[in-house]
């Protein structure tokens, strides 16, 4: 097993050492698995509960105010049940589970920041190298992505352009607009802090930044499970959970078994697509 701490993604190591299809490298450190599975909670409960709150008055507006009598800009569907907390009408409780998840995202996000800045977990995994934003490369990984052609090898262990490109979005962007956003509809942080209402125009306004921002939120949830679930559940979900990942196979790993199923097989579909359609041009 090859510890892989301080050298992942970094480019002062570029190549770690010996890594090779089959080796059990050390991806994630502790505080990343600490807040991945706080966060993910986190969200599950506050996206639940806020359906709930939506289902309490299923319009959004802009501007200062919006009522019965005003014109919405969209009517959110009524939501069912099972995908509320609570699963039967009840505002003051949903509410309440909404409040309470809502400081536990907000304070795990800021410790993630702190944690991540002092341990050069940002600087190190999430820093854009200018290569890497030159039009033909960010093509490239566009094109793997839509082909679901996952990084083999050492490159497995360090994040491409566009995972480095979603995560500072949402991390330090998409997450800090729902927080700002949530405490800007509460009278105590209006009393305290009135700027972000001004900014925006007012709490309609801000209601309907802050649902926008859940769906965001929750749309990425759903891709990033997806995309879990086709490199491979088994080894993504491991390196999670005890931060140990299984380094995927390349081309020349083939006496390796590969853990990776659906990448494995679509991939195939694709190449053979390339393959027929550049003989049918030849």
């Amino acid at each position: 097993m090859i510890d892989l701490t301080t050298q992942a993604a970094s480019e002062r190591a570029p190549a770690p050492l010996a890594t090779k299809g089959g080796d059990l490298a050390y991806k994630h450190r502790l505080p990343t698995r600490l807040w991945h599975w706080t966060n993910a909670l986190a969200v599950i409960v506050l996206l639940m509960s806020g359906l709930m709150i939506s289902n309490a008055h299923p319009h959004l507006y802009w501007g200062l105010f919006g009522a019965n009598f005003d014109q919405p800009w969209f009517n959110p569907p009524r939501f069912p049940g099972w995908a509320t907390i609570p699963s039967t009408y009840n505002l003051a409780l949903a509410r309440t589970w909404h409040f309470f998840f809502a400081w536990i995202f907000a304070f795990g996000l800021l410790a993630h920041m702190a944690i991540g800045l002092a341990n050069r977990h940002i600087q190190r995994d999430l820093t854009l190298r200018r290569a890497e934003l030159s039009p033909a490369h960010l093509w490239q990984d566009v094109k793997d992505h839509a082909r679901l052609r996952f990084p083999t090898g050492a490159a497995a262990l360090s994040y491409n352009v566009i995972q480095k490109l979603t995560y500072v979005a949402v991390i330090f962007v998409l997450l800090p607009t729902m927080i700002v956003s949530g405490l800007s509809l509460s009278p105590g942080f209006n009393a305290v802090m009135h700027w972000p209402l001004d900014l925006v125009g007012g709490r309609a306004t801000m209601r309907s930044i802050h649902f926008v921002a859940a769906g965001l939120i929750a749309a990425f949830t759903a891709v990033h499970v997806v995309l879990v679930v086709l490199a491979g559940p088994y080894n993504e979900l491991r390196s999670m959970l005890t931060g140990w990942f299984r380094v995927p196979p390349g081309p020349g790993d083939a006496a390796v078994a590969r853990e990776r199923w659906a990448p494995h097989v679509i991939g195939r579909y694709f190449t053979r697509t390339e393959r027929t359609t550049q003989e049918d041009a030849a």
